[in-house]
């Protein structure tokens, strides 16, 4: 049997797809149930099973483990254990907590599967059977009722039903469906039932092709590739260094070990081993204060994602506006008041009725004083697809009369005394007000005692309202420098009517326009317009990889399953308050409190921690030149190491694990997108760092020429001042204007301070290290310090010049 798409089937007529399918309505014997399962499998979402051993090692084979497992190696080689294990030690929590934040990314497809374990109702071998939906094959008769979830992909045979696709396109209002209409998989039905033939199962309903999309979606993680281009360049400048020294050291015959030494200072002082912990934990620390603004973050890269967002794809319903139903206006006519035409409205629905539109418009007429007194409702006929409308019969002094609201064409056609103007002029205000995005009903009634003889009495618009934060938020976007970019399946004059509203803009396109343009020419066509109407669900996550494909970032809201892959694949995705469960698993965050507020919120707590993460990038790279410089120009002098191993493993806690306090640091937000320009940031880096550098050189011509240190004393000395400039080199490189416009965070400040204390102590009384006096010792931080306050004005000029965290 030929695969054909559920979107084919939906074309074609009931003969034509029972033909397509080689089945019939008397249902599928058992042996073509049993080859159609061993042809196309169950009817379940399929996922792949991967070793949690061999996800967990992968985090030990990259750049950064490399060096530091070759690092632990040489260690053991030279001796040196406890430096050894220290380093190792390293090593895995680093993997560890890689590890850790990586593992709940399969929760989407999970939610997925749990969506397949519900019953059907099926015709096999000409007899009903009730079996697990696993277990349809397409072909598959099946009967479908009030309250039931559709078990696969179905077209109607006959009947009529409205169906809930909430949880698939996050769309508030039921869907009516009638004979050869398509139900979706994981639809429920309001009203009405249906029998209904399989068209596609598992992986090949419209809801399988969800999970592939949100399988596929895969956004390059920003995060992972910061991290491996800085490691990189400290990498390659710390090789070539070490190449210099290891010439300069086989050209004087030193030993095996004095290099092997070389190469664990290279890799310990160079590589940013601290790196990923130091982003886990700022971004961890973005997500704690995010919660306190009503956000969860399910994603901890989506921190640092959310703060160079440069367009934010808006999807209209649930998001721009309420995803929930309200009477825009009530039109009276032919001489029936406003209040009266509430009050039929109100006594043609049920109040027993879980339906949305009768749950609106009973409590609109309560709140706007319809006239209910000396009127009862003694019987009700809720509305049927077949019939369009709705109708209750109504008591009054004794008679009774009918009050009827339904779809306006149907209600107008059973009226009586119309003319032909009136029904024009009535037709022209039922488009003007559908344009405008609303569905329409007409409410009629009849004369007393005749109840066939209608009058048409008023028309009722109901719309999904703006949400009050939309206008103001959109602007404030702009102002952040983001550009919003509204996404709807709506037509493209409603689309345009919404937006106007919410202020976006006037432009607004319809993908099928986009999309019929060169290739070459869509992604100008999408990021040039104000927002995209007549979008279908698989094209959010095109219009997703478009705008990646430009090189930008990109943000994306949502609520229903449709919304997961681009949900996923956007760079940060965001699922509003009431989504459904898998749009929320495939995004970074969550809001939870209603409207799209809050992600402003967000917009301006990831580039806070943004600036934290810089701030420690900045301070890593130039130490790692300062540090790589001096030991090759103390080689050259000494012709042996001016640090030592045991020194690196001090500096290490101190200048890399220590200063992870930067991730609580307090930070300013930049007022536009903000983007990792690993040029720019190197090269500032490279100007600190070579200041850092010229600092050190002149400690150690100190330690050679005024203190008269041996070898031991000039690692002592050179330890302290690396401690030393380290420290206080936090106040001038995490301010990008002069450190006295901030401050640090209170216990940045302590642990800064409570450092350079014990490491003054630890010089002076020789613990762990050779012993200085203490006047030495004084001397020397007192020359780091002024030497740092006078740093911060070439630090200054050189932010500026590059544009560091502006």
């Amino acid at each position: 049997m030929e695969t054909i798409s559920t979107s084919d089937f939906k074309a074609m007529e009931v003969k034509a797809a029972l033909s397509a399918l080689e089945a019939s309505e008397k249902g599928l014997s058992a042996s073509q149930v049993a080859s159609r399962v061993a042809e196309f499998g169950y009817n379940e979402v399929e996922e792949k099973k991967e070793s949690a051993l061999l996800e967990f090692l992968l985090h030990f084979w990259g750049p950064i483990p490399w060096l530091l497992e070759i690092a632990t190696i040489l260690c053991f080689i030279i001796g040196n254990r406890f430096d050894a294990y220290v380093l190792g030690f390293i090593t895995l929590v680093n993997g560890s907590v890689a590890y850790y934040n990586e593992h709940d990314s399969k929760k989407a497809l999970t939610l997925l599967k749990k969506k397949l374990t519900i019953k059907a109702h099926v015709l096999r071998g000409g007899a009903w059977q009730q079996l697990n939906a696993r277990e349809l094959v397409a072909g598959d008769i099946i009967t479908i009722g009030l309250g039931d979830v559709v078990p696969a992909d179905a077209k109607i045979l006959t009947g009529g039903v409205s169906a809930d696709q909430s949880s698939l396109t996050g769309e508030s209002l039921p869907v009516e469906l009638h004979e050869s209409d398509i139900l979706f998989t994981g639809s429920i039905l309001k009203r009405g039932e249906a029998k209904c033939v399989v068209v596609n199962t598992g992986m090949r309903t419209y809801f399988g092709k969800t999970v592939e999309l949100v399988n596929i979606a895969k956004p390059k993680s920003k995060t992972e590739e910061i991290m491996f281009t800085i490691s990189k360049n400290v990498t390659y400048l710390g090789a070539a260094l070490f190449l210099v020294i290891l010439a300069y050291a086989l050209s004087i015959h030193s030993t095996t070990v004095t290099i092997f030494t070389f190469a664990v200072l290279f890799i310990g002082g160079g590589v940013p081993a601290a790196l990923p912990m130091m982003f886990t934990i700022a971004q961890s620390k973005g997500a704690t204060d995010l919660s306190k603004k009503n956000i969860l973050v399910t994603k901890l890269d989506s921190i640092e994602n959310a703060a160079s967002v440069e367009v934010l794809c808006l999807d209209k319903t649930g998001t721009i506006t309420m995803n929930e139903l309200e009477i825009r206006e009530a039109i009276p006519f032919s001489g029936t008041d406003a209040k009266e035409l509430l009050a039929l409205s109100y006594l043609a629905s049920s109040t027993e009725s879980k339906d949305a539109i009768d749950s609106v418009v009973i409590k609109y007429a309560k709140d706007n004083g319809a006239k209910l007194s000396g009127f009862e409702q003694v019987s009700y006929t809720p509305f049927e697809p077949a019939t369009k409308y709705a109708f209750g019969i109504v008591k009054s002094k004794g008679k009774k009369f009918k009050a009827l609201k339904g779809a306006p064409q149907k209600v107008i056609a059973l009226c009586k005394g119309l003319s032909s103007r009136q029904k024009a002029d009535l037709t022209r205000k039922i488009d003007e007000l559908s344009l405008s995005g609303c569905r329409v009903l007409a409410v009629a009634k009849s004369e007393f005692g005749k109840l066939d003889s209608l009058k048409l009495c008023g028309l009722i618009a109901l719309a999904d309202p703006l949400r009050k934060d939309a206008a103001e938020t959109i602007a404030a976007l702009r102002e952040a420098g983001i550009k919003p970019i509204m996404i709807t399946g709506d037509n493209i004059s409603v689309a345009r009517e919404i937006a106007k509203q919410a202020g976006i803009g006037e432009k607004i396109l319809r993908i099928s326009d986009i999309k019929s343009l060169p290739e070459s020419k869509q992604a100008d066509a999408v990021l040039s317009c104000d927002g995209i109407a007549e979008i279908y669900p698989e094209d959010k996550f095109w219009v997703v990889k478009t705008i990646q494909k430009q090189g930008k970032m990109v943000g994306m809201t949502g609520d229903g399953v449709n919304d997961a892959p681009a949900l996923k694949q956007a760079e940060l995705g965001i699922a509003v308050s009431n989504a459904t469960d898998v749009a929320k698993a495939a995004a970074g965050m969550v809001l939870t409190e209603p409207g799209i507020k809050v992600v402003l919120n967000a917009i301006q707590t990831s580039r806070e921690t943004y600036q934290r993460m810089l701030t420690w990038t900045l301070k890593k790279i130039s130490r790692s030149i300062q540090f790589m410089l001096i030991l090759l120009v103390g080689f050259v002098w000494f012709q042996d190491v001016v640090v030592s191993i045991t020194g690196l493993v001090f500096l290490m806690i101190v200048n890399d694990f220590l200063t992870m306090t930067l991730a609580v640091d307090n930070s300013r937000g930049s007022k536009k997108p903000n983007s990792w320009d690993l040029k720019n940031i190197t090269m500032a880096s490279f100007f600190v760092g070579g200041i850092f550098f010229l600092i050190e050189l002149a400690i150690l011509l100190l330690g050679m020429h005024q203190f008269n240190l041996d070898l031991l004393g000039i690692q002592t000395l050179i330890l302290l001042s690396l401690v030393y400039t380290g420290q206080m080199g936090i106040y001038i490189i995490r301010e990008r204007g002069h450190f006295w416009q901030s401050w640090p965070n209170r216990m940045v400040a302590m642990v800064l301070w409570l450092a350079i204390i014990a490491f003054t102590l630890l010089g002076i009384f020789g613990i762990g290290m050779a012993p200085l006096p203490a006047n030495e010792v004084l001397l020397t931080f007192a020359i780091c310090a002024a030497a740092i306050i006078i740093t911060d004005f070439p630090k200054h000029w050189a932010y500026q010049k590059l544009g560091i965290g502006f």
